[in-house]
């Protein structure tokens, strides 16, 4: 009787990866396929200039959005939004469905087994992983080892997908890719051919290439977006009290920007963010830190770790704020290939 279950439970199994399979292939729905709705192709020309590649991500937008668009009238953008509407599916699902849905989400290894143990299978796809900590915590080094470690294949609890990092304080080095790649055994040129990298010197600058990757990733599969650091540059260019109102509609415009990125094309964010110092934090904490940002960064991020430096070159990572996973501890350490588990 038990074997019988165990069989009828596969075969479930079975189906549920099979359809996953088959969502994966039609995950999003190209912008063109508006023109067989009765879209004029000049229209949708408009779209695609504005950075909106898919139908998923067009109904991500507000109307008001859609209006700024220089040539489409708020007619236009009603037809276009009821076409949008036919292709892809924006009301209420099952919980069913919602769990097959999550069957598309890939965790991708970190290099350390502790680490990825902690999170659950590694860093996921469809969210925004966030870590904060102070420098030489390890938050620069765990980037450059997904880099490499997003390309492997799924089955070795890679990504198998290509890469967009984009860096705001200059510390990415390729020469790091270059020796995490020959520890995984992959082809240093091909790892490096799979990243498209820029570097971003003003908020704006950060937000518009955002805006273009839109282009890239709905013609190539890619798994990782990295934005290191995500508050950098809002520190710079906003000052004082004065201006953090502005600073804050602007940062979560940005936040709103990665979140739709993740879910419009499957892709794991992972965003490292700044401490500031906490002099209210209370007398009995001795290292008063917290994340910046403020509440919107803390509300956008999917998964919060904490990153803090241990002896040596080993360094602790614990689970800040997750949906589905507890409050824990991991110590990996740094090792010239990258992230790996520590050794006693």
């Amino acid at each position: 009787m038990i074997a019988t279950l165990k069989a009828e439970d596969q075969s479930q199994l079975q189906l549920v990866e099979r359809e996953a399979i088959d969502d994966e292939e039609d995950l999003f729905e190209a912008i063109d396929k508006l023109i067989s709705q009765g879209i004029n192709a000049g229209d949708v020309k408009k779209l695609q200039d504005a950075g909106i590649y898919t139908c998923n991500g067009l109904m991500m937008h507000t109307k008001k959005n859609l209006t700024g668009i220089k040539g489409l009238s708020e007619a236009k953008v009603d037809k276009i939004c009821e076409a949008a509407e036919k292709i892809v599916n924006f009301g209420y699902i099952t919980g069913s469905d919602a769990l097959v849905r999550r069957q598309s989400v890939i965790r991708i290894t970190t290099g350390s087994q502790a680490l990825d143990e902690l999170l659950g299978g590694g860093i996921e796809t469809l969210a925004i992983t966030e870590a904060f900590g102070e420098f030489r915590s390890g938050k620069t080094q765990l980037a450059h080892t997904l880099c490499v470690s997003t390309q492997l294949p799924t089955n070795m609890r890679g990504g198998n997908g290509k890469v967009a990092y984009i860096d705001t304080e200059g510390t990415f080095r390729p020469d790091r890719i270059v020796t995490i790649a020959e520890r995984f055994g992959m082809d240093p040129g091909a790892v490096l051919d799979n990243i498209i990298y820029a570097r971003a010197y003003t908020y704006e600058h950060q937000y518009n290439l955002l805006l273009g990757l839109a282009a890239k990733m709905s013609e190539e599969p890619f798994r990782l977006l990295i934005v290191d650091s995500v508050i950098a540059l809002f520190r710079v260019d906003f000052t004082g009290r004065g201006e953090l109102a502005e600073r804050q509609q602007k940062l979560a415009q940005m936040l709103s920007r990665l979140t739709k990125i993740a879910e419009e094309f499957n892709v794991a964010v992972y965003m490292t963010n700044q401490v500031i110092a906490d002099p209210g934090g209370g007398m009995f904490i001795s290292d008063p830190k917290k994340p910046a940002g403020g509440h919107v960064l803390a509300h956008a991020a999917t998964i919060r770790l904490m990153f803090r430096k241990g002896k040596g070159e080993q360094r602790v990572c614990k689970v800040f704020d997750a949906p589905n996973l507890p409050e824990a501890e991991a110590v990996f350490q740094i090792t010239p290939g990258g992230i790996a588990d520590a050794k006693d």
